[in-house]
């Protein structure tokens, strides 16, 4: 190594924290950090296409690994394009720092050329922005973006440095963050619990993210056994609790059918843990209401910001949601009588009813139901699932069998774009795994060339494009509140089949129901990038 520079000192920090990825699209305004990238070969560097995808990656990164993802930008320009992974990541409780190469620090505030205040773009959105000023920052920048990132809620992180502090010599850092030590309730509060989860003959667990963690399912899973509790997942978290075991009442999301949350509204406890209790997961803030619960409401989560914010628990618990629920897993439960018996038997109903296949046949085109019904009939269990944003989506969300073992990579913020460069970064990490990524014609425009990685790593992903010529989800509300009146949906697409092709992959149609089995098997058992592009009817989401 030549001298220890600056941005040396960034990447050190990075590296002595694991690390051992990031994700970037080259750029002028930070030459010095991709020269010191030279030394650290240790850190892969994978080159994106475009800010958003490289942006996408770190945030699915992150999601697997649990430390920051890290992305690479230039200023202006690629700055802006990154900033919808920015805000995925906030809304999903991502760990990521962006990293954007700024104009010199003299020029600071003049207005220079693709000059950004970032600290106002981003201030609403990232968990906290740092302009550098000196060289000796960029290590104590990193150091602290680290732990603002993945404390509390996690979240993105905006370190901006400028052209010309990145190339200084500085001392090497040896800087090491430690996890912050939650404690437990007291033995009072926890008896108290204890008592309530043993008197409570209508209970429901809401589960959420915090459980996403090595032995966090399992622990889960234990602790709902042992107490015989009806367990449902918060927005989008479907791959917490295996969804077919005996306990699980399905999941809160965008279109929960009305008997079941009338349902829902009967029961006497409500065990929210792990999960922020966003306005989708609470049905826009009915279950549990808004300010004060109708039900005895305990709210576990390891950021104190997120307790009490929208409804008022009575057990307010900030803690470590894993260790609460091993805890509890070790109090004694009575054998639950027939009331909790009739209770869990009734929102299983309520959940199997939902999630049960329909079998509509639209009049020309594939449904893409079928689709997805064959890829949860063939994946095996080692499986993660990468959803783009979209109508296509809607019954992998309702219909699909998350099992143990399998895993669901979806935005929580709602993003297009998210599916394609979301599989890059899950089969770079987990290359053993079968990848799916399921995307609309849309969405995949916004980010597909990004696939050109897989063909330049051999990733063994299956990219499944449903293309029925349309912004599918908007032209359904469109339907639904402008009946008739098409503006703006309709979309002229090209030859996907073609397309990657001339990427180096290998590519297939699906044109008929009779078709999908047999293709969808032959691909997942290839072990290789492969396009399935599917015909998708319009007519089979339109109401």
């Amino acid at each position: 190594m030549k001298t220890f520079t600056s941005s040396h000192a960034l990447f050190q920090v990075f590296s002595d924290h694991d690390m051992d990825r990031v994700f970037l699209v080259p750029g002028e305004s930070y030459l010095g950090l991709l020269d010191a990238l030279v030394d650290f070969p240790k850190i892969d560097v994978v080159t994106c296409r475009h800010e958003g995808g490289a942006g996408y990656m770190a945030v699915a990164d992150a999601r697997l690994t649990r430390r920051p993802g890290v992305t690479l930008v230039s200023r202006g320009p690629g700055a802006s394009n990154a900033a919808i992974a920015v805000h995925t990541a906030q809304q999903d409780a991502i760990p990521m720092i962006l990293i954007i190469g700024q104009i010199a620090a003299r020029d600071l505030r003049r207005e220079a050329f693709q000059e950004i205040d970032y600290q106002k773009m981003f201030g609403s959105v990232a968990k906290w922005v740092f302009e550098c000023q000196t060289p000796e920052q960029l290590a104590q920048a990193a150091f602290k973006a680290i732990r603002i990132a993945t404390s509390g809620v996690p979240g993105p992180v905006v370190l901006v440095i400028p052209e010309d502090i990145q190339q200084q010599t500085v001392e090497k850092p040896a800087f090491k963050n430690h996890p912050p030590i939650f404690g437990l309730p007291d033995a009072k509060t926890l008896e108290a619990i204890t008592a309530k989860l043993a008197r409570a003959e209508k209970p429901v667990v809401i589960a959420g993210g915090e459980f996403d963690c090595p032995g966090g399912r399992e622990a889960l899973a234990a602790f709902a056994h042992h107490w015989k509790l009806p367990v449902m997942v918060s927005f989008r978290r479907h791959d917490i609790y295996a969804n077919d075991d005996p306990l699980y009442v399905g999941d809160l999301g965008l279109s929960n059918p009305a008997a079941q949350m009338a349902s829902l509204q009967q029961s006497d406890f409500i065990i929210a843990l792990g999960t922020r209790l966003g306005d989708i997961t609470t049905q826009n803030y009915t279950f549990p209401q808004y300010a004060q619960a109708t039900q005895t409401l305990l709210h576990c989560y390891s950021d104190s910001r997120m307790i009490n914010w929208d409804t008022v628990a009575d057990f307010p618990l900030v803690c470590d949601t894993v260790g609460l629920v091993k805890v509890l897993t070790q109090q004694p439960a009575p054998v639950p009588g027939s009331a909790r018996q009739a209770w869990l038997e009734e929102l299983r109903g309520h959940s199997q009813s939902w999630a049960a296949w329909p079998n509509r046949v639209p009049r020309k085109g594939v449904n893409f139901t079928e689709v997805v019904r064959a890829v949860m009939n063939h994946a095996p269990l080692d499986t993660t699932i990468c959803l783009d944003a979209g109508t296509f989506a809607a019954p992998v969300y309702r219909h699909f069998t998350f099992k143990t073992g399998q895993r669901l990579m979806a935005p929580l913020a709602g993003a297009m774009g998210y599916g394609t460069p979301a599989a890059l970064a899950c089969a770079l990490r987990e290359p053993t795994r079968t990848t799916i990524c399921m995307v609309g014609d849309g969405g995949f425009l916004m980010t597909g060339n990004e696939m050109i990685l897989a063909v330049e790593r051999q990733l063994p992903i299956v990219f499944i494009v449903s293309n029925n010529a349309s912004y599918g989800s908007i032209r359904l509300h469109q339907e639904r509140g402008y009946p008739g009146r098409v503006s703006g949906t309709a979309l002229f697409n090209p030859d996907f089949h073609d397309l990657a092709r001339s990427f180096g992959m290998e590519s297939v149609r699906i044109h008929t129901k009779e078709e999908i089995d047999a293709v969808i098997m032959s691909a997942i058992s290839q072990r290789k990038p492969i396009l399935i592009e599917v015909n998708t009817s319009l007519d089979a989401i339109l109401p």
